[in-house]
């Protein structure tokens, strides 16, 4: 079946209410999040090494989001509910903090820092989330959600401090990541109450096309227009960049999608510590990215928070009704 196919079909059942699924059904479908989630690390690493960063991050959501966006409006909005300006306004806002914000970060740290440090990066997005419910928002969070938040941040101070002693890793690259990982947060708590369509694939869809345009703009004020050169570009290069659209950002995000729809959050968040070891471990074995003392440490002691924050139904595990832009 063909990726195209394949949208169309998850479009088409894809209903409002939560969806009823065999336990194999939906461990299948998590370990497919899994794995892809913890790849695309390694898919933007490569991508970068003849692309330029910015760009080829443009390229990556048009392409993603013009098949998308087409498929879910014609199979999705049978209600005749399509988006209106509010919606777009809404979809701008979180795709930028989400989409450009949240993986443009990364893009842009992983031209200077190994994929597994970016991917330990992204694994404080919980931290982040949880912070901003107890300083922003006001919600009191379970004393091991408050353990995990120190362990996380510690976890991520250790990491960069460690990285910059060792003097092998870009420490600003670093932070620029550890900035993604907070928009990612900052974008997903936003979305809880912004305006947003109400089909899932149609507001992803959208917000795709937003981000590619910050994406080409953020590589024209880069000056990256005038490093595109297709006859630079290497085979390896062109399919981590194909990898990224069908696998990373159709197949991943979808099923991502779907466990919403089918399970408990607090199982289709364990994604957060699951693929940053991936992300790391196939850094190392593919690309023969350094493993560090201070990386290992820190990175356990992110993994270790995580999972008490999820455990303790902290933040984004909790069981709250999933909102209407997410089901």
């Amino acid at each position: 079946m063909s990726s195209a196919r394949t949208l169309d079909a998850m479009a088409r059942t894809a209903e409002p209410t939560l969806a009823r699924a065999s336990p194999a059904r939906i461990w299948f479908v998590l370990g497919t999040v899994y794995v892809v989630w913890s790849t695309t690390f390694i898919g933007i690493k490569v991508t970068n090494e003849t692309m330029p960063a910015m760009i080829a991050g443009g390229v990556r959501f048009l392409i993603a989001g013009a098949v998308l966006l087409p498929i879910a409006l014609a199979h999705g909005d049978r209600r005749g509910d399509r988006p209106g300006k509010q919606e777009w306004r809404g979809a701008a806002l979180v795709g930028l903090l989400l989409i450009f914000g949240g993986n443009g970060g990364i893009v842009w740290a992983e031209r200077t820092i190994p994929s597994g440090l970016a991917g330990l990066a992204i694994a404080t997005v919980p931290l982040w989330i949880a912070l901003i419910d107890l300083v922003a928002l006001g919600r009191r969070q379970p004393r091991v959600a408050v353990v995990g938040l120190l362990v996380g941040f510690l976890g991520a101070a250790l990491l960069v401090g460690g990285s910059a002693l060792e003097g092998r890793i870009d420490v600003g690259g670093l932070l620029v990541a550890l900035a993604a990982a907070a928009s990612w947060a900052v974008g997903s708590v936003y979305q809880r109450h912004a305006r947003l369509p109400r089909r899932a694939f149609v507001g992803a869809g959208m917000q795709m096309l937003i981000a590619s345009a910050a994406f080409f703009a953020a590589g024209a004020l880069a000056g990256e227009i005038g490093l595109f050169e297709p006859s630079a570009f290497s085979r390896a290069s062109v399919l981590a960049l194909a990898y990224l659209v069908v696998v990373g950002s159709w197949i991943g995000f979808t099923s991502y999608l779907w466990l919403l729809r089918n399970t408990r959050i607090s199982l289709v968040a364990t994604y957060a510590y699951v693929t940053p070891v991936g992300a790391v471990l196939l850094g190392s074995l593919l690309l023969d990215e350094p493993l560090t003392a201070s990386t290992l440490v820190a990175g356990g002691m992110i993994v270790v928070a995580v999972a008490l924050i999820v455990s303790s139904g902290g933040a984004s595990a909790t069981e709250e009704p999933i909102p209407p832009e997410i089901t």
